[in-house]
C-alpha cells in the first residue's frame, strides 16, 4: 500500500430539520466527486442517533489527488451545500497512511495488533 493514502474522517452538525433532505440532495455530488482522479471513497452520513451530526469519510491515493479535489467544483460545490443546512459545527481530519491490513486474520479472527509485515 502506498504510503501517501490519504483519510479524511470528522463529523459536521447542522439543523437537524435540514439534515436527511441535504444529505438526499447531496447524493449526487458524492457519486461525481468518485469519479475524481484517486477518489477511492467519499461518503456523508447520518448519524442514526444523533439527528444533527453527519460523519464524514473520504479516501485519497495521494496528496496530490486530495489537493486537486479541494481546489475543485465538487469540494466547493459540497461545502456550500452543507453549509446552507444551518452549520453549527464541523470537525474534521486528515489522516497519512503508512500501513493498513485486513482487521481479521487469516483464521476469521478480529486483531487489533499488525500481524503481517511491510513490503
Amino acid at each position: 500500500m502506498s504510503s501517501d493514502l490519504i483519510i479524511i474522517a470528522g463529523k459536521v452538525t447542522v439543523d437537524p430539520a435540514k439534515r436527511d433532505e441535504t444529505l438526499a440532495s447531496a447524493a449526487q455530488l458524492m457519486e461525481d466527486t468518485r469519479t475524481q482522479k484517486g477518489c477511492l471513497d467519499y461518503v456523508w452520513s447520518a448519524d442514526p442517533t444523533d439527528p444533527a451530526r453527519i460523519y464524514v469519510f473520504e479516501r485519497w491515493e495521494c496528496q496530490a489527488d486530495l489537493a486537486a479535489h479541494l481546489k475543485g467544483d465538487y469540494y466547493l460545490r459540497m461545502r456550500d451545500h452543507i453549509g446552507s443546512a444551518g452549520l453549527t459545527g464541523a470537525e474534521t481530519q486528515k489522516y497519512r497512511i503508512d500501513w493498513a491490513e485486513q482487521v481479521y486474520d487469516e483464521t476469521g479472527t478480529p486483531r487489533a495488533d499488525f500481524f503481517t509485515a511491510p513490503d
